[in-house]
């Protein structure tokens, strides 16, 4: 029997950083996600490979049963003991995915290049957490750690607002459907970020009294920008949000660094300093952008999931 899953992909919008302090969050789902499909094995153990967008296998390995059962730790941080960590959680939350099996066959696909960062984690774990009928959440604060909003842009299909309360995840979909789409661009900075060491340097030097004045005007922000009219609401909000966040992280926007003479707003996505930023532009910016040598530019309708 063969049972296949699939999560999709995410893009922050508003709260990066921020969230994992309570403050509330606007992030996308993406077209782009990740697949995994389970078949039954033998020998007490899983056949796992990894696939790349364009069927690449990136990651194939054989894990024991016995090593997801005692975690077993190579002293290295590896593709394969990561995912011994991850199935070693999901095994204390609901042991009878390994109790109850002779074996497994499992392949993972995305329909986006891993580099991409528009989630291969979240993805990853959420699609663990539907086979093995535990609560995603949970499995990533006992692994991973991070906010969560990437878990819920994995479980749903429509934009949403997220925030921690008392370190438990709050999601409400909303409505995001504005005249001026076709306006805004997504383009790759040709640099993966790596999203568990910007957490951990964020938290490393932030305000531990974090005013709530911060979080306020964050989510007003957050407000704004989800309540555009005009594409020029929209990008004013955007780069007051880039404003916001450089005087808190003490770190230049990327619009100071790289494209100063752009005629229009740029916005940081998630981990500062990769990945994708959004773009706002009267103006198809490829050429821009192509020009200074970043060919990935996606449109909102190319890159959005929208239902």
């Amino acid at each position: 029997m063969k049972t296949t899953f699939y999560s999709n992909g995410k893009l922050l919008i508003t709260g990066e950083y921020l969230v994992l302090d309570g403050a509330r969050a606007f992030a996308l789902p993406t077209k782009f996600g990740q697949n995994l499909i389970v078949e039954n094995g033998s020998n007490q153990e899983i056949q796992w490979k990894s696939y790349d967008f364009d069927e690449h296998l990136w990651y194939g390995d054989t894990i024991s049963f016995s090593e997801i059962i005692h975690n077993t730790d190579l002293k290295s941080e590896t593709v394969k003991t990561t995912l011994i960590q991850i199935l070693h959680e999901a095994y204390l939350l609901n042991p009878d995915f390994i109790n109850n099996a002779e074996g497994y066959i499992i392949s993972t696909q995305l329909t986006f290049p891993k580099n991409w960062g528009l989630g291969t984690s979240s993805t990853l774990l959420n699609n663990i957490a539907q086979w093995t009928n535990i609560d995603a959440f949970t499995l990533l604060k006992n692994s991973f750690g991070g906010s969560g909003y990437d878990i819920a842009c994995a479980q749903n299909n429509t934009p949403i607002l997220y925030c921690l309360e008392q370190n438990l995840p709050i999601v409400e979909t909303v409505e995001f459907h504005p005249d001026f789409t076709q306006n805004i661009y997504f383009v790759y900075l040709n640099k993966k970020q790596n999203s568990k060491a910007a957490i951990n340097a964020y938290y490393n030097n932030r305000n531990e009294n974090l005013e709530n004045t911060i979080l306020d005007n964050n989510n007003k922000i957050t407000d704004s920008i989800l309540n555009a009219q005009t594409i020029k609401e929209f990008a004013v909000a955007v780069e007051k949000h880039e404003m916001h966040l450089s005087n808190i992280l003490e770190i230049r926007t990327i619009k100071e660094t790289s494209f100063p003479d752009f005629n229009g707003a740029i916005k940081s996505l998630g981990a500062w300093g990769g990945d994708f930023v959004m773009v706002i532009s009267k103006e198809d910016p490829t050429l821009y952008f192509s020009e200074k040598g970043y060919n990935t530019i996606l449109s909102y309708d190319e890159m959005i999931l929208q239902v």
